[in-house]
């Protein structure tokens, strides 16, 4: 066991004047999980790790509980919770009460739940008054955005048009908050004029975003979406997640044969040896499951469709720019067959040697990471950089092409000029057309609205404002928004008219 000074990083938890009393002390919760470390790394993870060719994503050194927890809320729902001291709700209010005191008792990383449930298919069985429903509803996600001002929990919708969805599409438009953070699952049966109030939301609240129900249902059964597009079963956890940065790749790879046979493989074995000893610290040293209510009473599961280890990855635009040494637009990442060539030839030899292994707990997922505010010249999953966008249907191909093994989640991007408005049928067509051409996952927004998506997460531009003139903000994520804006240009992305 490795133990480590915290006395500075205490002590600017405690006196950091741009952080709320609530935030300081979750970092002060970070940094005692800091303070040691109980996990056995093998010898060529902790060589990556500390190289930053992988990443912990800043779980911490001694891991306790999972990163994402995804409680079967439905049975919650049918059976109520013994622990809680709850009865299974019978009216609106009842339903909202028990959702919210979850909620509280969830013990995902930082201690916030990034998983709030599909509340229309949730609350619309106690939608018998709409007068009712829709102050319980407001109610609820005005709780939410106050109480866990995190950008990374999650709401779902759908697929089903219902009287909650639509009265959770009015109420976010009103509200026009980052939190929760929302996905409509949509299907091809999706109504038309269901997914046009849900566009005509996006444009105004930057959510919903919209996941393709028939990729992801095939591979994992009943699942939601969670914090950054993260796909996980429902009932299951997301156990913990190790970014690959590919970006280092083309310092280590002698040509590109080297990178798929040679580097590749060992890039993958390291990251996968550092979750199984992050998931071993999780389950069998702190005894994460056995020390939960949820598991217990069976909202989650510990079997093996239902343990997750993501692999997660950045930086797949610069590893092909690297190693094909690409100067010029037109030979680089997004605007040149052979740099896309390359490109599909890596995500296909990663996704190929994470199936050749066997996880020690669960399985592996393969997740397109949205990057940290510490990145620099670096771009999330295997998106195309800011600056290089091609032409709209290309990008769409572009992302559908590289993300295809995504099964752990992924997600693309669109700000549109204000103009769209007006015609949401428009983003209705490219919806659809992309979702039956295999994309998985796509968000659209307007550019001209304080509420933006920075990469997985939503933050207002005001509050980022605020945050750089040295004061606090109830969004925790606003402090990572202004860092990715500052090191990424989020800003810049390319509007679509």
């Amino acid at each position: 066991m490795k133990t480590f000074d915290i006395s500075q990083d205490v002590l600017y938890a405690m006196t950091n004047p741009k952080v709320t009393f609530n935030q300081r002390l979750k970092d002060m919760a970070k940094v005692a999980e800091n303070s040691i470390e109980i996990v056995e790394y093998t010898e060529k993870s902790r060589e990556y790790l500390e190289k930053g060719i992988i990443m912990d994503m800043f779980e911490g050194k001694s891991p306790y509980r999972t990163r994402y927890c995804l409680p079967d809320y439905e049975l919650f729902m049918k059976q109520g919770s013994k622990f809680l001291m709850l009865e299974p709700p019978k009216d609106i209010w009842e339903a909202v009460g028990n959702l919210l005191c979850l909620y509280h008792n969830i013990p995902d990383d930082g201690g916030l739940p990034v998983y709030i449930g599909c509340l229309d298919e949730l609350l619309e069985p106690f939608a018998k008054d709409e007068e009712e429903t829709r102050k319980a509803v407001k109610f609820l996600l005005t709780h939410v955005d106050r109480c866990f001002s995190n950008a990374f929990c999650h709401a779902n919708l759908g697929p089903r048009d219902t009287k909650v969805g639509r009265i959770i599409l009015e109420i976010t438009k009103e509200m026009q908050r980052p939190c929760p953070n929302m996905t409509l699952i949509y299907r091809e049966d999706t109504p038309d004029d269901y997914l046009q109030a849900a566009m005509e939301t996006a444009m105004v609240a930057a959510k919903p975003s919209f996941a393709n129900d028939a990729v992801y249902r095939k591979e994992i059964g009943d699942y939601g979406v969670v914090s950054c597009y993260n796909t996980l079963p429902i009932g299951g956890c997301g156990l913990t997640l190790v970014r690959m940065n590919l970006n280092t790749l083309p310092e280590m790879a002698k040509d590109e044969k080297d990178l798929l046979e040679s580097v590749i493989p060992e890039l993958v074995e390291a990251t996968c040896d550092a979750i199984d000893s992050r998931c071993e610290c999780i389950i069998d040293k702190c005894h994460f499951y056995e020390n939960t209510f949820l598991y217990h009473e069976g909202l989650i599961k510990k079997e093996k469709d239902y343990m997750v280890g993501m692999v997660g990855f950045v930086g797949l635009a610069e590893c092909v720019n690297g190693m094909l040494k690409a100067d010029e637009k037109n030979e680089r990442f997004g605007n040149s067959e052979k740099a896309d060539n390359l490109g599909e030839a890596i995500m296909e030899r990663i996704r190929e040697e994470i199936d050749k292994r066997p996880a020690k707990y669960g399985r592996y997922c393969l997740h397109a990471q949205v990057g940290v505010m510490e990145d620099t010249d670096l771009s999330p999953g295997g998106r195309i950089p800011i600056g290089d966008e091609p032409e709209l249907p290309n990008q769409i191909i572009n992302f559908t092409r590289m993300h295809k093994g995504c099964d752990g989640g992924c997600g693309e991007l669109f700000p549109f000029d204000d103009m769209v408005k007006k015609n949401p049928k428009y983003l209705i067509d490219i919806l659809r057309g992309a979702f039956r051409t295999g994309t998985r996952y796509l968000s659209f927004y307007s550019d001209s609205t304080d509420l933006i998506r920075v990469t997985g997460y939503l933050v207002k531009k005001s509050d980022i404002e605020k945050f750089d003139n040295g004061n606090a903000t109830m969004n925790e994520a606003t402090v990572n928004g202004s860092g990715v804006n500052k090191n990424l240009h989020l800003l810049d992305r390319k509007v679509r008219k």
